[in-house]
């Protein structure tokens, strides 16, 4: 649509309040972010065989990164590899936490394929179909004992002497590292403000509760810790917001790299903040808080999970201090070296 990354972070607050609302219109993770990566990367062929299609509604898709025995905070750090065999790559290796991999056309995997070269080039970013021989989807991993299905899935995924032609590399070899980067930075806008968009939605459920509910003689409305918790609910969903924004704006106007200490500070402030907003929307609403009768519960799993989506807290936080440090060191650019975290998640 045309949308900079500041338009499209309002927009996705707006869907963020329905957990239906960015599958409806077509941004969902992950594949908004593939779409971002194939629209930047992919081959005029790749683009219509896989690009087009996706845009369009037609498949999905996911992404294959995460690994079972690698800490998830280091993309550096992978055991899957994909080795040159004539005109095509065989992939071998176990991923996980691949979002959306139950019913997906195909996969972007990021695997080793110059294990020789230093760290930043040794991974690159290869299509699988998911139909490929060797693709094989061992199971949907259950979080917070709900397994899932479809674009709701986390599946954990076998490459068995996988093998695909060489024309699916996105991008250059060894770029994947560097591709990844540019896929979560703005991936970060998406999670921040869907999560605020939630946050949104668990105030007013809070308040239209806390409105019609009588204990002990008295409109729950009118008790003073809870005029406590909206006002800060409020407070911390506006501060949320505003810091959200101005990374976007950065990111439209001077880059990830001069932004990253806002794209990490997001990271963190967001779904911490969303996950307290919404378990004291549980707690206005009593026993129907935890239930399915509102949607308060799938919304607390989802932002529970954002906290190792894409990084978990203490290596952005780690990346924030470096940062900031880095501004008082006697060592000119020592801030300059910090590296954005990014995660081999979903």
């Amino acid at each position: 649509m045309g949308l900079d990354l500041v338009e499209h972070a309002l927009v996705s607050e707006a869907l963020g309040r329905s957990p239906l609302g960015h599958f409806v219109f077509g941004c969902h993770a992950p594949d908004a972010g593939n779409i971002e990566i194939l629209h930047r990367h992919g081959t005029p062929a790749q683009k219509a065989q896989y690009l087009e299609p996706l845009v369009a509604g037609r498949i999905r898709s996911c992404f294959s990164m995460t690994e079972v025995e690698m800490p998830g905070s280091n993309p550096l750090m992978l055991e899957t590899t994909a080795v040159r065999d004539g005109d095509r790559y065989v992939i071998n290796g176990q991923k996980w936490y691949s979002t959306a991999a139950d019913g997906a056309a195909f996969a972007i995997v990021m695997a080793i394929t110059n294990p020789e070269a230093p760290p930043y080039l040794r991974a690159s970013m290869i299509i699988v179909p998911t139909d490929t021989p060797g693709f094989n989807l061992v199971r949907n991993i259950p979080v917070m004992g709900h397994e899932g299905s479809g674009w709701a899935s986390h599946g954990e995924i076998l490459y068995q002497s996988c093998r695909v032609p060489q024309k699916n590399l996105l991008g250059a070899e060894g770029a994947g590292f560097v591709i990844a980067q540019e896929r979560l930075g703005p991936g970060r806008i998406h999670h921040c403000m869907r999560t605020i968009g939630a946050a949104e939605r668990a105030l007013e459920l809070m308040c239209k509760r806390l409105s019609s509910r009588t204990a002990f003689g008295k409109v729950l409305s009118t008790q003073s810790v809870w005029h406590e918790r909206i006002a800060d609910s409020r407070c911390m969903i506006d501060q949320a917001r505003l810091l959200t924004l101005k990374a976007a704006h950065m990111m439209d106007t001077v880059g990830n790299k001069v932004a990253k200490a806002e794209i990490a500070m997001i990271k963190v402030i967001a779904p911490n903040m969303a996950c307290q907003i919404v378990d004291w929307a549980m707690q206005a609403h009593g026993g129907a808080g935890i239930s399915q009768v509102t949607p308060l519960a799938y919304m607390y799993a989802h932002q529970r999970t954002l906290r190792f989506a894409d990084g978990p807290d203490e290596v952005h936080r780690a990346a924030i201090a470096k940062l900031e440090l880095g501004k008082h060191s006697s060592i000119p650019g020592a801030a300059d070296r910090v590296q954005m975290p990014i995660t081999r998640g979903s």
